[in-house]
């Protein structure tokens, strides 16, 4: 962290780049991905989504139905599609207008004074602290990793591993 605030200070101060905070903010959305991923999960376990398998038309939904080409991108997808970009636009609102009690994405000059927790952090507390918080966030960061790759190399897609791994339990 101190070579990347050396060679580039006017990132750095802001919180740009490796820092605890950024740390954190990832740890954050990779934890959202987890319960974001099982919701989709459970939806389609349990028949939640409309015509799951139906395509958009393209006659309806112009060029927002299609993937490449001509092929058109089904109901799943799409709603899916759809709650990510959602999220995506109340993050930014989040990390532009952070409510009192909130973290803000960008950091003040003077906030840059959090010290890297390291490889294996401390607990000194036990409950709702910011460790914790850490720990959790790389945790789940690991996940979406390991659910990555285990998706690439069987082939399946990531929800179908995801139901695997709770035995079934989805759907």
């Amino acid at each position: 962290m101190t070579q990347f605030q050396e060679e580039y200070p006017e990132f750095a101060k802001y919180g740009w780049g490796p820092s605890v905070h950024a740390e954190k903010w990832n740890g954050r959305h990779a934890m959202f991905g987890w319960v974001f991923i099982c919701a989709t999960a459970y939806a389609k376990g349990h028949g939640l989504i409309p015509d799951p398998e139906a395509t958009l038309n393209l006659k309806e939904w112009g060029t927002l139905a299609t993937i490449s080409g001509k092929n058109t991108i089904t109901n799943e997808r799409a709603i899916i599609l759809i709650a990510n970009v959602h999220f995506l636009f109340l993050s930014v609102c989040a990390a532009l207008c952070p409510p009192p009690f909130g973290d803000q994405l960008l950091l003040e000059p003077d906030e840059m004074d959090k010290e890297p927790y390291g490889m294996f952090p401390d607990y000194k507390d036990s409950g709702i602290t910011e460790t914790a918080e850490m720990v959790n966030g790389r945790l789940a960061m690991i996940g979406l990793i390991a659910l990555l790759g285990q998706s690439a190399i069987s082939g399946q897609s990531m929800i179908d591993v995801v139901n695997t791994w709770v035995g079934g339990a989805y759907f």
